[in-house]
C-alpha cells in the first residue's frame, strides 16, 4: 500500500494535514474577528478563530502523550477548552487569542487526562493536580540549578506537604509503562514508543512552538506586572532568563537570605497564578 493510501486510512494524519492547512491570522485578523464576536455574536466569526487555532490544540495534545491517552482524544478535548476561550475572549486586553486560549486548552485536557487515568484513582485535589502534572519537572528543574531535589524540596518549592509527594509517588509507581506496552484498549495495536516525541521535529512544529512559546512569554510578562521589583527580579531571573540563577546567588544580589529569596519566589509565583487563574483556569503545564 503507498504512503498516501495510508495517510487515506489514518484519520489522526487526515486531521492533521487538514490543520495544517488553515492559515494563521495576523494580530489585525484577528483583532477584526474577536471584535466582531463579541458585538454580534456572529458564529462564522467564532468559527474563524477557532479554525485558525486549531493547530496549537494539536502541539499542546502532543504534551500529553505519555499519559496513555489516544491522541485524537486529547485533541477533541483541547479543542472544546479553544472553543471555551473564544467564547470568553476579550480583544480589548491587548495579547493574542492564544496567549489565553492555551490555558484553556490545557485546562480541558488535564481534566480528561484526570478523568480518564486508568488503574489508579489519581484524584482531583489541587495538590494531587499539581504533582501529577509538574512533579517531575520542578525536581529536574531543582537538579537543573544544582539544589537539592530530595521529597522534601520539592514539597517546599510547590507549597505542598511531603506527606502529599510521598503519596503521589506511590500511586505513580503502580502505573509504569512499558514502552511496548498498547495505549489503550481502543487504540488498535499502537504502542507508547510510537507516541514518544521523535529527536527531529519538522519546521511546522518548530513554528508552531515558537509562537506557543512566544505566547506564554506574553502572558507571564503581563503577569509581572503585579509583582513588587524584587519579585519581579526573582521570577525573571528563574524562569526567563537563558541561564537561571540559583536562590543563593540571587539572595546575594538583593541582600537576602536565600531561604528569604525563596519565600519572595513563592509570594511571586502565587500572585502571578492567581493573575492566570482570574484570566482562564487553574493550569499547570506538564513535565
Amino acid at each position: 500500500m503507498s504512503q498516501n493510501a495510508l495517510l487515506q486510512h489514518n484519520p489522526l494524519d487526515q486531521y492533521m494535514g487538514q490543520v495544517k492547512s488553515i492559515p494563521l491570522l495576523s494580530r489585525e485578523e484577528e483583532e477584526e474577528a474577536a471584535r466582531a464576536f463579541v458585538e454580534t455574536g456572529d458564529p462564522r466569526q467564532a468559527e474563524r478563530l477557532v479554525l485558525a487555532n486549531l493547530r496549537f490544540v494539536v502541539r499542546i495534545a502532543h504534551e500529553y502523550r505519555g499519559y496513555g491517552m489516544r491522541l485524537l482524544d486529547l485533541i477533541q478535548e483541547g479543542n472544546m477548552g479553544l472553543m471555551n476561550a473564544v467564547q470568553k475572549f476579550d480583544p480589548d486586553r491587548g495579547y493574542r487569542l492564544v496567549s489565553y486560549a492555551v490555558w484553556w486548552i490545557r485546562a480541558y485536557i488535564q481534566d480528561y487526562v484526570m478523568r480518564s487515568y486508568s488503574l489508579v484513582k489519581m484524584g482531583t485535589t489541587q495538590a494531587q493536580r499539581k504533582l501529577f502534572f509538574s512533579g517531575r519537572k520542578v525536581k529536574r528543574q531543582l537538579e537543573q540549578r544544582g539544589e537539592d531535589a530530595s521529597r522534601e524540596a520539592i514539597a517546599e518549592a510547590m507549597g505542598l506537604k511531603v506527606s502529599e509527594v510521598d503519596q503521589m509517588e506511590v500511586r505513580m509507581a503502580r502505573r509504569d509503562y512499558s514502552l511496548d506496552a498498547p495505549i489503550s484498549a481502543e487504540d488498535d495495536g499502537g504502542r507508547l514508543i510510537d507516541v514518544l516525541p521523535a529527536e527531529q521535529e519538522d519546521p511546522e512544529s518548530i513554528v508552531t512552538d515558537r509562537l506557543l512559546q512566544e505566547a506564554r512569554v506574553s502572558a507571564v510578562g503581563e503577569a509581572l506586572e503585579v509583582l513588587d521589583e524584587r519579585e519581579r527580579r526573582i521570577i525573571g531571573a528563574r524562569d526567563l532568563a537563558e541561564e537561571p540563577m540559583t536562590l543563593a546567588e540571587l539572595g546575594e544580589e538583593l541582600g537576602v537570605s536565600r531561604e528569604r529569596a525563596r519565600q519572595l519566589e513563592a509570594r511571586g509565583r502565587q500572585k502571578i497564578r492567581g493573575l492566570l487563574e482570574q484570566q482562564g483556569a487553574q493550569i499547570l503545564a506538564p513535565d
